[in-house]
């Protein structure tokens, strides 16, 4: 059975912020930036799957023939309401760069997550099933360690990321202790 073409659509939701200091900038992200976990953070990626699968029965078992996902993947991200100076500015794009390439690292992580469900899913047989209620149980089992180590990749690429010396603590503080 083939694995279909399938197209995650990535779309950035801006939350405004203000300033005219990168230390101010950074200040608006704190009180402003979405929720997640125990507090604000700079920007968040967030997703939507959903699926169309196909259970058949073929004889005494069931077989899953088609299994399409449709994958939204959103990033919200800061973004200044107003102009800023132009050193601020050079300064502010550096900072958003290095931020919107930790996101889509993420992004890529679930785009992965898809495509092992995807082919861990498509031809999935179970015998004895002919209603195909096991099925549903095993793939929920299967798709909960998949989602599980997706989970775990993210934390601990935030965990570098984030920790002493790492990416974004290093775009941070050129943005703070900028212009």
């Amino acid at each position: 059975m083939a694995l279909a073409e399938w197209q995650a659509v990535e779309e950035v939701r801006p939350y405004s912020i203000s300033g005219k200091t990168g230390a101010e900038l950074y200040e608006s992200i704190g009180a402003r930036g979405p929720e997640a976990g125990a507090g604000r953070v700079i920007a968040h990626t967030t997703f939507k799957l959903t699926w169309t699968r196909k259970y058949e029965p073929q004889g005494n078992a069931c077989v899953i023939t088609t299994n399409r996902p449709k994958l939204i993947i959103t990033y919200t991200l800061p973004k200044p309401a107003a102009e800023l100076p132009a050193a601020v500015k050079s300064s502010w794009q550096a900072f958003i760069s290095g931020v919107q390439a930790h996101e889509r690292v993420h992004g890529e992580t679930i785009k992965e997550m898809v495509k092992e469900i995807e082919a861990t899913s498509i031809g999935l047989t179970v015998a004895d099933d002919p209603d195909c209620k096991k099925i549903r149980i095993e793939l929920t089992r299967r798709l909960g360690e998949i989602s599980g180590r997706q989970r775990q990749r993210g934390r601990d690429f935030d965990k570098i990321e984030m920790g002493d010396g790492g990416n974004i603590q290093q775009l941070i503080l050129k943005l703070v202790n900028g212009p």
